[in-house]
């Protein structure tokens, strides 16, 4: 049977990384996972517990395509208690996840060969998911100098019709403040350009506020998700914001894509939006697994890393250790039991130098597998 051009796409690293492990535990070993960005906690004790009663009540169908009111109307809510942001439910869309957010939008705002710009490093499916859409991707190269976020300069003659930039970002971590964040969207707006902010680790920062683009303007595609702050990675729901002119034109595209989001998974995100306070309990984990992240690698042998403002993720040079990440990854699981995710899957350029170390798991987790990257470092 024949393939599709546009089904070239290459794997999720990360994933084969995954399974390398998940192999390892099946043969009886224990695995320190570093390599994936899940939460080591499931959802909200009330998300379950709505959704055990929703489930008593009667069946769950089809929701309208947009989604359900009273959730639209809580993530509207959530921009007010936030960021003081006054937004219409109507602009609100709940999507599978975010990766129904990133095909929604790049369905809605490009044509076939658009050049759409990605910072790199950057979450790799985005590139992917471009190209399977018949989309260029064009990798803007970031530097340490700008926290490895795009910058106005790295646009110059690009021919963009679209950016698309997370903050705070996967695998770095690092956030733009607001000047930074408005340079970029005066650019793309400047030049007749879409702009999409990525902002599925809003809500885990851990010295200033992260900020949205809608602070800064109502013509912008927002993308979020219930998978990281809210512990739902499984559920596979999320949420995008759109100007009020991309409404009905969303609606169509989700109608025909997708026909919703899962009910089920609606009802516990709508619980979760209120579970502050175990919630919080969660960000005191990620905010102390931090603080031992950044205190142990360097003692590891890790020692040129940007520190993360956000997410839960420190991204490393290893040049002076390998300019094979893939097999000095592979050689960690081997040797040291701890699963880490080589660059490549972010910066198909320079990623051969790189590792992204996760610090989503517990605290003892993170202790356990900083002491086994100690000991490996130190016999290799």
């Amino acid at each position: 049977m024949r393939t599709s051009r546009r089904s070239v796409v290459d794997p999720f690293i990360v994933m084969d990384v995954m399974a390398a492990a998940a192999r390892a535990e099946a043969e009886g070993r224990r695995i320190i996972h570093m390599e994936v960005g899940q939460p080591g906690v499931g959802a909200p004790a009330a998300a379950t517990a709505a959704l055990a009663q929703a489930m008593e009540k009667g069946a769950l169908g089809y929701t309208v395509a947009l989604g359900l009111p009273a959730l639209r109307a809580r993530i509207a809510r959530l921009y007010g208690e936030w960021y003081d942001v006054d937004l219409s439910p109507d602009r609100v869309v709940i999507t599978p996840g975010s990766s129904g957010g990133f095909l929604l939008s790049f369905t809605t705002l490009f044509d076939t060969g658009d050049r759409v710009g990605i910072g790199a490093p950057g979450y790799p499916s985005y590139r992917q998911i471009l190209r399977a859409l018949d989309l260029t991707a064009v990798d803007l190269p970031t530097s340490a100098a700008h926290r490895y976020q795009p910058a106005p300069g790295d646009l110059e003659d690009q021919d963009l019709a679209g950016l698309l930039v997370a903050s705070p970002a996967n695998p770095t971590g690092t956030m733009l403040d607001k000047p930074a964040l408005c340079a970029l969207i005066d650019a793309m707006q400047g030049a007749g350009a879409a702009f999409i902010s990525d902002e599925i680790y809003h809500g885990i920062e851990y010295e200033a506020k992260a900020v949205t683009a809608l602070q800064i303007s109502d013509d912008v595609h927002v993308i979020n998700s219930f998978s990281k702050y809210f512990s739902m990675t499984g559920w596979r729901v999320g949420w995008m914001v759109v100007p009020e002119d991309h409404i009905r034109v969303v609606e169509r595209i989700a109608q025909n894509m997708f026909i919703c989001a899962p009910h089920a998974s609606q009802v516990a995100a709508l619980a979760a939006m209120d579970a502050t306070e175990e919630l919080q309990a969660n960000l005191k984990v990620y905010r102390e697994n931090r603080a031992r992240m950044l205190a142990g690698l360097p003692e590891a042998g890790f020692t040129r890393i940007a520190p993360p403002d956000g997410a839960f993720y420190v991204y490393a040079d290893v040049s002076e250790l390998t300019d094979d990440s893939r097999a000095f990854a592979a050689e960690i699981l081997e040797q040291a039991g701890v699963a880490v995710t080589p660059g490549l899957d972010f910066d198909p350029s320079r990623g051969h130098t790189t590792l992204r170390f996760s610090y989503a798991r517990s605290t003892a987790d993170i202790d356990e597998g900083l002491a086994r990257l100690k000991d490996f470092m130190a016999l290799r």
